[in-house]
């Protein structure tokens, strides 16, 4: 799932992207060898200059588990084993010596991506996600450039899993709808099924958790995908939801206890080693880290004196972990605070060009002179209601879309969330959208100090209760956001256009989304960019300085 590449020269991250913004399909999990090539083709080296290979998974030391029958064999062999990778490598690599090829552990590698990019000496590494190769969460005190390990939690006990099942029984996609329950989850009553939770995950003294519900599968079926555990949830929590049933408040409100059960084994987790290594910072990798609500009362808890949450916490971001990891075996690493992860592809003006000339009798376009001139033109299409794509410069890292790859609107318009949803978006009404805000302004309308960064959209804050009412299509029903900041450091250009909005408007805020529709990776190319334009109800698109609307009829 979710295969990237990453390229790192003398411990700095240079070039980054995901598979899938290649292929167009959504979380593959393919050998990224689109990727390899734009970050070789974006740095200007070969493959024979590179070092190292390394690969976010080793299942070396498993192998044994599964030698027990010939399906097992069969699965580590094709799958898991060296052997598998190598063969990926040659074939799509040829030449490059397999010696140079390194496996590094699956948290081993969120650990990295998270305490090499963090900009400390010292602090908690805290990963957690579904399962790694036989792990759920791992605990660690980076220090001194290194990674040691304090603690691990079992699969069979894993959060990550437990949310997902939940998220599949809610009749969402298991592995990819949990975020859909993050939304769902403010709707519901979350006391309802608190003692459910609180029964069937049990937290341990020693920081751990136990959840036995994940071990009722006994045969290879039930293990691989947890029947006997859905059919305890039938008969002792809610029936399943089929997908073309409508959501109600049973579901609300069994996500709103499934959210807080998350909550309070993060804050467990996490207050417990805290006050065991006495470490005042916390860094945080894996999937479960996208969960921006649990971060959100990490952030307000004030158990450390400060929270990173590196912003490609899945996946995704295990090939700039393993990336990081082996540099660190050679050399001291720089470590810098991880920049907006603004790592892909960015096309020229004559590549732009070439694609609006695809196009020619559908767009009509018209070309500004300058960024100041660009920001202006949008900042009125917003103000004025209009919905807009904004694509411009290197295009994201990660799962968010930060202001390179966006759609926008203004976020004082009560219907623009219902208008979104119906002409691009087409998901379901109870998710919220995202506002991006200058960081010189978050504090006026945000529970948030003043200056304060949050720059990864990856926390979920309190808009102030003064000014909720005024910003209607970012506030969720519980009065939270899911906040970017946005500094002239972080992207200059999307600041710029944020200082226009706000000359326009009287905030320097817009509703922020990813320029995609519903099943679709964010668009990378101009062509995916004009294509996604015209399918979709989006008035107006904004790519570098050039300006397109549909030709008149």
């Amino acid at each position: 799932m979710d295969a990237a590449a990453a390229l790192v020269v003398d411990g700095k991250l240079v070039s980054a992207a995901e598979q899938e913004r290649f292929t167009r399909n959504k979380h593959t999990g393919q050998f990224p060898i689109d990727a390899i090539q734009f970050c070789l083709r974006d740095s200007g080296i070969s493959i024979n200059e590179v070092d190292e290979i390394a690969h976010g998974f080793d299942y070396s030391p498993y192998r044994e588990l599964y030698q027990r029958d010939e399906i097992s064999r069969e699965l580590y062999q094709d799958v898991f084993s060296r052997d598998a990778l190598l063969a990926q490598v040659r074939r799509d690599l040829p030449g490059f010596p397999d010696n140079k090829v390194f496996n590094v552990n699956h948290h081993l590698a969120h650990a990295a991506s998270a305490a090499y990019t963090s900009g400390w000496d010292e602090c908690l590494v805290v990963v957690n996600d579904a399962m790694g190769e036989t792990e759920s969460l791992s605990v660690y005190d980076f220090h001194d450039g290194e990674l040691e390990k304090l603690h691990t939690v079992s699969a069979n006990d894993s959060i990550g899993i437990l949310y997902s099942l939940i998220t599949l029984h809610l009749g969402f996609d298991f592995n990819s709808d949990e975020y859909k329950i993050m939304g769902l989850a403010p709707y519901g009553n979350r006391r309802r099924f608190r003692p459910f939770f609180e029964q069937v995950v049990e937290l341990r003294e020693d920081g751990s958790i136990r959840i036995p519900i994940l071990k009722l599968n006994q045969s290879r079926e039930e293990r691989e995908s947890y029947l006997g555990t859905r059919l305890w949830l039938d008969e002792h929590l809610i029936k399943r939801r089929l997908q073309n049933h409508s959501v109600n408040s049973n579901h609300e409100d069994v996500a709103a206890g499934l959210q807080e059960c998350l909550e309070r084994v993060v804050m467990h987790v996490c207050e417990h080693f805290g006050k065991q290594t006495g470490l005042r910072r916390l860094a945080l990798a894996g999937g479960v880290a996208l969960n921006c609500t649990a971060n959100g009362k990490l952030f307000y808890s004030r158990l450390f004196d400060e929270v990173y949450v590196q912003p490609v916490a899945g996946d995704d971001g295990v090939a700039l972990g393993a990336a990081l990891y082996r540099t660190s075996l050679a050399k001291s690493i720089p470590n810098h605070r991880f920049p907006t992860p603004l790592f892909g592809p960015k096309y020229d003006n004559a590549e732009i060009e070439s694609a609006l000339g695809g196009f020619d009798g559908k767009i009509q376009w018209r070309h500004f002179g300058s960024l100041e001139a660009t920001c202006g033109a949008a900042s009125k299409l917003i103000a004025d209601g209009r919905v807009i794509a904004w694509y411009r410069g290197r295009m994201e890292y990660g799962p968010r879309a930060l202001g390179n790859r966006s759609i926008l609107a203004d976020p004082r318009r009560p219907e623009m969330r219902d208008r979104i949803n119906a002409m691009v978006k087409k998901r379901e009404s109870f998710r919220p959208f995202a506002p991006a805000c200058s960081v010189e302004e978050a504090h006026l309308w945000f529970d948030v100090a003043p200056r304060t960064e949050l720059p990864y959209m990856i926390s979920v804050v309190d808009v102030r209760p003064e000014v909720r009412a005024q910003l209607p299509a970012i506030t969720h029903v519980n009065g939270s956001a899911r906040l970017q900041t946005v500094s002239v450091d972080d992207n200059p250009d999307f600041h710029a256009l944020l200082l226009a909005v706000g000359e326009t408007t009287g905030r320097q805020m817009v509703l922020n989304t990813s320029f995609n529709v519903k099943g679709q990776p964010i668009v990378n190319t101009p062509t995916e960019a004009i294509e996604t334009f015209l399918g979709t109800g989006i008035e107006h698109l904004f790519m570098e300085n050039y300006h397109v609307t549909r030709s008149a009829a």
